[in-house]
């Protein structure tokens, strides 16, 4: 008997639309305020940007899926329509589970300790104090931010971006999720933090999750990911086994 497959995420007809105030076509906030200002013109009209234009897909449990595109391609902007931070345009998501999208579910503080927001996010994400207290030291261990000094009991605000990143995922692996989503945090780090992330997204696999991986590095997509959605303008271009996508993605980015 073949093996049932069993959906944890299936985007229809998926569009999302989002409004962006005060800025002319081309210019940045504060010189196209300062130009209306020594004109007296009046505030340009708010401007509708359609970031994802009727996607559809269907993610099945134990999968991990790479999402690649240009910049501005709307990879981001899907991950958080997934996770229920932006509804939809038009068509609709259905998820089995709560998403976990990493960076967001993870409520953490700059002004707090690294020891501090372990705790916090893993509240956040319903873990038990005593779970928490289980398995706080080992992600610390793993995010390997006190590898080179005692990072953990000071503020987040002295933590480099890696640094920060590398926390974030750390605390979203310490649970198992229905359906995890990671933006980029891969790609932060040494080879050591990278090869305990990819380990850990298969154990999350195996654990009957489904990951989403986002990155702009093929080869950290090639190295975690089996299958990948190549989202341009949008518009998904290609969904199929990575190494065909990866491929048909780099033909396409050196032809621009």
């Amino acid at each position: 008997m073949a093996e049932t497959r069993v959906p944890t995420v299936i985007a229809d007809g998926l569009h999302i639309v989002y409004r962006v105030h005060g800025s002319a076509a081309g210019r940045g906030p504060a010189p196209s305020a300062l130009g209306r200002l020594l004109r007296r013109r009046r505030s340009p009209a708010v401007r509708e940007v359609h970031a994802v234009k009727g996607v559809s897909f269907t993610a099945y449990r134990g999968e991990a899926i790479g999402l690649i595109g240009s910049n501005g391609s709307g990879k981001s902007t899907l991950l958080r329509a997934v996770a229920g931070l932006l509804p939809p345009h038009e068509g609709r998501v259905y998820t089995d589970g709560q998403p976990a999208l990493l960076g967001v579910n993870a409520a953490l503080m700059n002004d707090l300790t690294g020891e501090r927001n372990v705790v916090l996010g893993c509240l956040a994400m319903g873990m038990r104090p005593r779970e928490v207290r289980e398995c706080a030291d080992d992600i610390v261990d793993f995010s390997g931010i006190d590898e080179r000094g005692d990072f953990s009991s000071l503020p987040m605000r002295t933590y480099s971006s890696g640094m920060a990143a590398r926390l974030r995922f750390a605390i979203a692996a310490a649970k198992t999720h229905d359906v995890l989503m990671i933006d980029e945090a891969l790609a932060t780090g040494d080879a050591g933090f990278r090869r305990r992330s990819q380990e850990r997204v298969r154990e999350l696999r195996e654990q009957a999750g489904t990951v989403f991986l986002v990155s702009h590095s093929l080869g950290t997509i090639r190295e975690t990911c089996e299958r990948t959605i190549w989202l341009e303008a949008g518009v998904i271009r290609m969904d199929g086994p990575t190494d065909e996508v990866a491929g048909a993605y780099e033909e396409f980015a050196r032809g621009r």
